[in-house]
């Protein structure tokens, strides 16, 4: 008997956890974030936004596939038992990072709010750095929720990823 069967059981039962869902969100709206900032003219502190999302797209991406095909066991210092606390610290640092990131694209919104105007005729930023602003929200609160979930399941004694 084929392992193919079991392999993709728990590919299913992990993209239909909450942590799976959450994890492909993060993803998404990560990506987003980064490719609505770096598709367009960017300067100053949103370089900082840029590393952020960038940075946590990447390593969220490799949580998610390590986790989806079971191979966090084969991460040294971190699977293993340490997997769930590897998981909950990445997302404690996303959200705490995501925080300033998300007020210095509502700066960066309202910084440029006055091109807004049917009659302004320059290049205007205001919507693109709008579009950022609700993808970093939707990141950072996408992280929240999964700090607060690993939170919970850290307190209850759980040790595996997966519910």
């Amino acid at each position: 008997m084929s392992p193919a069967p079991q392999v993709r059981k728990n590919f299913l039962k992990f993209l239909r956890s909450f942590l799976g869902i959450v994890r492909i969100l993060q993803i998404v709206f990560g990506a987003g974030l980064w490719i609505t900032i770096a598709a367009n003219k960017y300067e100053g502190s949103i370089h900082f936004v840029l590393f952020v999302a960038v940075l946590f797209w990447l390593l969220t991406l490799a949580l998610f596939f390590l986790t989806l095909l079971d191979k966090q066991d084969l991460v040294p210092l971190l699977g293993g038992e340490r997997w769930l606390c590897t998981n909950l610290a990445h997302d404690v640092a996303a959200t705490v990072l995501y925080l300033p990131a998300v007020g210095v694209m509502i700066y960066k919104t309202d910084r440029n709010s006055f091109c807004n105007l049917e009659a302004y005729k320059h290049p205007c930023l205001f919507k693109i750095y709008l579009t950022a602003t609700v993808f970093a929200c939707l990141c950072c609160l996408a992280y929240l929720l999964s700090v607060t979930f690993g939170a919970c399941r850290k307190c209850r004694g759980e040790q595996t990823v997966i519910c």
